[in-house]
């Protein structure tokens, strides 16, 4: 019997001893792609019956060089946006994420961003490594419990982060696309009021054509400017060059950005290398339970449905 073929298309980790063992008892061969670029993947692609992805994207040419043999494609995440689910929609080819992975990882970066964020410790931070010990900091600090915190978007990872911030006593209120559904800990309101009455503002939703830039020069104009804006889902929700003249202008006071858009972005340049601006590579997700959770998880649909 001819062995099943998997393609993965990128390793964001130093070994691929989970899905290597998976693969092995059931009979399946792993190839690994030795960098992401369409062309490689679609040269590999030819004659595969499942396609594993983690951040590469995977186009309609891609898929299409497996001749029709593709049984599924499967992400290495919660995100969408790197498949061509269109494609995949059309020729009723499966495509799998695993969608409640990180969410306490996500969560818990969240909340230390807020904390980070209100209480200026990478302001005191880079102060202190420079030699500078003073407490003056603007805008003043203030109790975080108490504080609004905006969530827009409330599914899985959008609730949780909703627990934990009533767990720290924040005033928790949000927006989303099912306003019918109540939320526990969460008043449920207008995406116009969350940006106006928010002191911290976490975004918690897909990329999608419609979200696309959704935080610009308007959305800035309607914050406080004692606000902070946290992202931690994808970088193209924002418009960062907007981003980079709130700050400029003081619309806002800072932010927390683990996505960005590209990945990696250039840091020299704002909002990267502003000091209100924390920067972290799109780690929100890690931990090592949370890593070995999704490439079992990932794989073992994967393998279900071949």
């Amino acid at each position: 019997m001819t062995k099943l073929r998997i393609l993965l298309t990128d390793v964001a980790w130093p070994d691929t001893n989970i899905e290597q063992s998976l693969c092995a008892k059931s009979n399946c061969e792993l190839i690994i792609a030795p960098s992401k670029d369409e062309s490689t993947l679609t040269e590999l692609a030819e004659n595969v019956d499942a396609i594993v992805t983690c951040w590469a994207k995977v186009t309609a040419k891609v898929i299409a060089a497996t001749q029709g043999r593709c049984q599924v494609v499967s992400r290495l995440g919660i995100g969408l946006d790197n498949i061509d689910v269109n494609y995949c929609t059309q020729y009723k080819i499966p495509v799998t994420n695993i969608p409640d992975y990180c969410l306490q990882e996500v969560a818990e970066h969240t909340i230390a961003s807020i904390f980070t964020l209100g209480r200026q410790l990478g302001t005191f931070h880079l102060r202190t490594k420079n030699n500078g010990y003073q407490r003056e900091v603007e805008p003043p600090i203030r109790r975080i419990h108490g504080q609004t915190l905006g969530i827009i978007g409330l599914g899985n990872t959008g609730q949780r982060v909703a627990s934990l911030a009533n767990a720290v006593g924040l005033n928790v209120i949000g927006t989303r696309r099912n306003m019918t559904q109540a939320i526990a800990g969460v008043r449920l309101t207008n995406f116009d009021e969350v940006m106006n009455i928010s002191d911290f503002v976490s975004l918690h939703l897909p990329l999608t054509d419609d979200t696309q830039h959704m935080l610009g020069d308007p959305q800035f104009d309607a914050m406080k400017d004692s606000a902070f804006l946290i992202n931690t889902a994808r970088g193209g929700l924002v418009d960062h060059a907007a981003l980079a003249a709130a700050l400029e202008s003081k619309q806002i006071a800072g932010a927390a950005l683990d996505v960005q858009d590209p990945e990696p972005p250039d840091l020299t340049i704002p909002p990267y290398n502003d000091p209100r601006v924390i920067v972290t590579p799109h780690t929100a997700f890690i931990s090592t339970e949370s890593i070995t959770d999704l490439r079992t998880r990932c794989f073992e649909n994967t393998l279900s449905i071949l």
